[in-house]
């Protein structure tokens, strides 16, 4: 006998969550996600600082955002993500509910129960979407991947490089 297909869920059922709890959704599929770890706050929050000041300083139209800022990355109820630093330079696609599409660049801070959702799932997502640049940063292998999709590359940095940023060719990150 076949397997029962799996119910879809839709960006309803992340809002019917109970309160406190967080999952995203990818074509349909709700993922649990877990706390985030006192060490991924902590690169979080440098990384947006970092990202938040340079904006200012150049005084840009972007903006920046730390999770849970929710991304509704296509144009139904099906696909709800919260990344962990989202950054938008069309502010069109901004409004109390979230970011409307894709973003230009998204950092997700891997932990150990996120690895095949960053790795793989969100990477196939974000890629065809229409996200121009995406980090995963991983603490426990003190690296970090980034990709540039629009120029189809991906390198590797470890923790104590200054990484460039795709978006800003004259800023470079550092992860602590």
């Amino acid at each position: 006998m076949p397997a029962l297909k799996e119910e879809l869920k839709t960006i309803e059922d992340i809002y019917m969550l109970p309160e406190g709890s967080r999952a995203e959704l990818i074509d349909g599929i709700m993922y649990d996600m877990a706390p985030p770890s006192g060490t991924h706050q902590k690169i979080s929050a440098d990384l947006l600082t970092d990202i938040v000041n340079y904006i200012r300083l150049k005084q840009g139209e972007c903006q920046a955002f730390h999770a849970p800022f929710p991304v509704f990355l296509n144009d139904d109820d099906l696909n709800y993500v919260e990344p962990d630093i989202t950054v938008i330079c069309d502010k069109g696609k901004i409004d109390e509910k979230g970011c409307h599409g894709a973003p230009n660049f998204i950092i997700e801070i891997v932990s150990p129960s996120s690895v095949k959702m960053d790795y793989m799932i969100k990477l196939f997502k974000y890629r065809n979407s229409g996200v121009r640049e995406y980090w995963i940063v991983d603490p426990l292998k003190k690296m970090v991947r980034t990709y540039l999709f629009e120029e189809n590359e991906t390198q590797d940095y470890s923790f104590a490089e200054k990484i460039p940023v795709g978006i800003y060719p004259d800023l470079r990150l550092r992860i602590y």
